[in-house]
Order: structure tokens, then C-alpha cells, then sequence
């Protein structure tokens, strides 16, 4: 089942200020929710253990991702797959761009592009999307938060 998203936010910082936090995995960590692991495997590459439940379905999801296309401080993709066992996989990528807002600060726009199969994708559309924009809020809520710190 193939799903996109799309949106923005403003955040009270910088654009290089932004690009750093979004490069830095402690910070990713903090963000990204139920995410229990998240390392460095390589210049651009991160490994990551994250735990997520999707309606009566909860899984443990371990993964891989990649940033390419780097073009600091203005964006990069993102391209990452998991394996939630048989709860099923997900895989997909997300282009991130940062751009001066107007008054101050930076604007982060993303675009999504995500597949997921197995148990999870038997769920439903509707209850998936739901779940997913849920987590990007509170990943962009937790970062904006971090930024104003």
C-alpha cells in the first residue's frame, strides 16, 4: 500500500542551525516517536530500532536509511527501508528542503513517498494514514521544540 504526505513548518532558527539538528542522530532520536536506537553506520547512513502500534497491531521496526542528494544547508532525500517482522515492512523516502522564512527564522518542507506490506498494510488506508501523519506532528512538535531550546 503506497501512501504520500506532504507539509511545512516554520522553525524559530536559522537554516544552517536547522540542517545541523537534522543531521545530528541524538536529535533525530529524540524526535522520531518510539524510536529506540538510532545510529551512525556511515558518513550519509543511519541504522534505527523504532516501536510502533498501528491500530491493534504494535511492532518493532528495524531499519536502514540513507541521506542523498545532500545540498547543505538547503535539503536533502531521504531514503530508508524496515522490517517489522510479521507485522510487515515499510520503505520509502522523503525530500526535505529549508528555505529563509519571511520575519526570521527557516521554513522545512518535506514530501513523502512510503510503501508498506504484511499485517500493517491489511489495516487499511484510512487508519495508517492516520497514524503516520500523528507521528510526523509529533516528530515536527518535538523538533520545534528543541529548536526554541
Amino acid at each position: 500500500m503506497a501512501m504520500t504526505m506532504t507539509g511545512e513548518v516554520h522553525l524559530p532558527a536559522d537554516r544552517q542551525t536547522v540542517w545541523d539538528k537534522l543531521n545530528d542522530p541524538e536529535v533525530l532520536k529524540a524526535c522520531i516517536p518510539g524510536c529506540q536506537t538510532l545510529d551512525r553506520t556511515g558518513e550519509n547512513g543511519f541504522s534505527a530500532v523504532v516501536k510502533l502500534k498501528v491500530g491493534p497491531v504494535s511492532a518493532t521496526f528495524k531499519g536502514n536509511v540513507e541521506l542523498q542528494d545532500l545540498d547543505p544547508p538547503n535539503g536533502y532525500k531521504i531514503a530508508g527501508q524496515g522490517e517489522g517482522g510479521v507485522a510487515g515492512f515499510a520503505k520509502g523516502g522523503a525530500k526535505v528542503s529549508l528555505s529563509d522564512a519571511e520575519g526570521g527564522g527557516t521554513i522545512l518542507r518535506y514530501d513523502v513517498e512510503a510503501n508498506v506490506g504484511g499485517k500493517i498494510a491489511q489495516l487499511g488506508a484510512r487508519l495508517i494514514d492516520g497514524v503516520a501523519k500523528k507521528n510526523a506532528d509529533a516528530f515536527f512538535a518535538n523538533f520545534g521544540k528543541i529548536m526554541q531550546q
